[in-house]
């Protein structure tokens, strides 16, 4: 008997990365083959007929397990029933735009979706915010989701800034980056985030060893591999004039898998979730940890060692993501007042 589909709602998907994320989802990268998926695209009434040809095109694909395809320009039919909610739609930062007018804008929009899920999803629901400020976006989501959805079930992507850096590790190494892991994403998915390699193992020569040994340039791995993870997505735009699409797709295809499907043994993945106090995190901030993944649930891994670095390093992104927060939430109330 096949199973009811998963209902997966995918936001801004009429824009660029929703465009590259749905024919991920809907031919099985992401929950699988075997199931069956119903996607609900959402956007704003203006783009209904890019939606409808997004809509139209998944169709042509001819998928087996694409049980169906909804294009919708309300909250109410985007958010009902829903399984999985990836919320890619934001507020782009437009040149000469103060990052707080951008957090002010899309205060209103992540406040307005959280309500929405707490009014008409599952209680079950899981949620990736890829729309930036991603970190801060999801913990207002979360705020006004709560009574109705954990705050365990709301998270934020890293996983772009992990790909990043895993890739990085592994040019350098000369390997393929399969013969990467355990990097980590910790703190804002900003240009504070801090790329850290001190637990990473790479497999060279047939044998594994630290990233330190396998990379060969301590110097590079404390100031030029950092800098180039932190300011990846600028230099995309400068190339591309576009932002990073197609990767940023991926990363929340990645994550999704991940926590639909669990992380492998001894291997953990950087996820932006709501913090336990752990290393010191001030609780409930979102912020990106390593994680590992069982049965849909995420942990975070404990008593890794922070050498001074990587607690100053912390201790910044710590910082921003703070004063995010306070902003958001300042947001928040004048927006209530009006």
């Amino acid at each position: 008997i096949m199973a009811a589909p998963l209902r997966v709602l995918v936001t801004g998907a009429a824009g660029q990365i929703g465009y590259s994320i749905v024919l991920q989802i809907a031919k099985g990268d992401v929950f699988g083959k075997d199931t069956p998926i119903v996607l609900v695209l959402l956007d704003i009434p203006p783009m209904a007929p890019v939606l409808e040809g997004v809509q139209f095109e998944l169709i042509d694909c001819a998928l087996a397990n694409l049980n169906g395809v909804e294009a919708v320009t309300n909250e109410k039919d985007a958010f009902t029933n829903i399984d999985y909610a990836f919320l890619v739609g934001a507020m782009p930062r437009k040149e000469g735009m103060e990052r707080k007018d951008l957090l002010a804008a899309n205060v209103r929009i992540f406040k307005s979706q959280g309500k929405a899920l707490a009014d008409y999803a599952k209680p079950t629901t899981k949620v990736i915010v890829v729309g930036n400020p991603a970190n801060t976006n999801a913990f207002i989501c979360a705020k006004y989701a709560a009574g109705k959805i954990p705050a365990r079930n709301f998270s934020a992507m890293t996983r772009l800034d992990h790909n990043r850096a895993s890739a990085q590790v592994a040019l350098k190494a000369g390997v393929t980056v399969g013969n990467v892991k355990n990097v980590i994403i910790w703190g804002n998915h900003s240009s504070t985030q801090f790329p850290d390699v001190r637990h990473a193992k790479v497999t060279k020569g047939g044998a594994e060893v630290d990233a330190y040994t396998a990379v060969g340039d301590a110097a590079w791995l404390q100031s030029g591999f950092i800098s180039t993870v932190q300011k990846r997505g600028g230099v995309i735009i400068e190339r591309r004039k576009l932002s990073s699409a197609m990767s940023a797709a991926k990363a929340a295809c990645d994550h999704i898998h991940d926590w639909y499907r669990g992380t492998t043994a001894g291997q953990w993945v950087s996820m932006a979730v709501p913090s336990d106090g752990s290393y010191g995190i001030p609780e409930g901030l979102i912020f990106s940890f390593p994680v590992t993944i069982a049965n849909g649930d995420w942990k975070i891994v404990q008593g890794l060692d922070l050498d001074d670095f990587s607690k100053q390093k912390i201790a910044l992104t710590t910082k921003e993501l703070e004063e995010e927060r306070d902003e958001a939430l300042a947001a928040c109330e004048s927006d209530s007042k009006q």
